[in-house]
């Protein structure tokens, strides 16, 4: 399960407090927030151990270079926690920052941002694992051999080089793209990229539709469907008292379209207990990215009432089993593109 925490100066506690319902990871700069989501949650990693740590960034018009670098980093800082949420920008400010570029369609923005991707994860695979790096008897900072230049021509982008510091103790920070915001543009390069796809559905038939649509793209482009988790995005109002008796089925149609367009659960924080074992029981998805509609107020009672219902449920860990954000997930680390095959082909 994942939390948007927002994006003000309360961050920090709010991570800390997160961590302490076992939450897979939390997000910052979600819903087009203006925050320097990478910084806010770099100084997190240092108040926390274990929680995943997803900034927003967005890729439109950006250097790869520095876009893998400030993850990269984060990943380093958090020992192995760190992810990024791509987003795109269609903003007229944005374009007249780059002179008089007109102005591009949803379609060729995200594909800008796979290309971005996939010269992120070439760069952070750039540095072979055993690459040599600060070897102190040798005195040599790296082996030259062990590093490989990338050289990626592509629509938008024209890169050569490698990355600028060693990989990822991830190797690749995990990569999260949000269709709930995005709607159906960033569907292709969520099923050929990304680790982690949070999607809007209104019920459990609906998820599940979506998630069937996503797993067949992943396919087709060459991945494995099992290597994609597919969350259910739903804005949390829980100001309302918790129901402690009746049935689950009262909570089944509890999901309701907000004004925003986003899925809304309003209710107290068992309500909500329900409705996510309800959409568990379905199978439809792999979990939640919850936003709490009052942060302050609704993230407490997600983690001290909801979390809390469904470890008794066991339908949430009580503990993290991991140290790594891949772990949280059960996603596995990526093999270097350059790692070398032993005799029997195997890297």
């Amino acid at each position: 399960m994942g939390v948007e925490v927002g994006g003000g100066v309360s961050v920090g506690g709010m991570v800390r407090l997160a961590e302490q319902g076992v939450l897979d990871f939390v997000t910052v700069g979600g819903g087009g927030a203006r925050t320097d989501s990478v910084g806010l949650l770099a100084r997190a990693a240092g108040e926390t151990s274990w929680i995943g740590l997803v900034p927003t960034v967005t890729v439109t018009r950006a250097e790869p270079f520095h876009v893998q670098a400030a993850v990269a980093t984060l990943d380093r800082v958090s020992r192995g926690r760190a992810g990024w949420s791509v987003a795109v920008s269609d903003s007229g400010r944005g374009t007249a920052l780059f002179g008089r570029e007109p102005a591009r369609s949803a379609d060729a923005l995200w594909r800008e941002a796979g290309e971005v991707v996939d010269v992120s994860t070439r760069l952070w695979d750039s540095w072979e694992e055993d690459d040599g790096a600060g070897d102190t008897s040798t005195g040599r900072f790296v082996d030259p051999a062990k590093v490989h230049h990338v050289d990626f021509a592509g629509e938008f982008l024209s890169v050569k080089g490698c990355a600028s510091v060693p990989r990822p103790p991830q190797g690749w920070p995990v990569t999260v793209v949000d269709v709930s915001v995005c709607g159906s543009d960033g569907l292709a390069v969520a099923a050929r990229h990304a680790d982690v796809v949070i999607v809007r559905a209104f019920s459990p038939g609906e998820a599940g539709v979506i998630r069937a649509d996503l797993r067949r793209r992943a396919a087709a482009a060459g991945r494995d469907p099992d290597s994609l988790r597919i969350l259910a995005a739903l804005t949390v109002d829980l100001a309302g008292e918790p129901h402690l008796d009746g049935p689950p089925q009262a909570e089944a149609d509890a999901v309701r379209r907000g004004e925003d367009g986003a899925a809304r659960y309003t209710g107290g924080p068992v309500g909500l207990a329900q409705v996510l074992t309800l959409w568990h029981a379905a199978d439809v998805v792999d979990g939640f990215h919850l936003t709490p509609l009052s942060p302050e107020r609704d993230l407490e009672r997600l983690v001290n009432g909801t979390a809390t219902l469904l470890q008794h449920r066991c339908l949430q860990r009580h503990f993290y089993a991991g140290a790594t954000l891949r772990d949280h997930l059960g996603l596995a680390r990526p093999v270097s593109r350059y790692a070398r095959c032993d005799a029997g082909g195997r890297r």
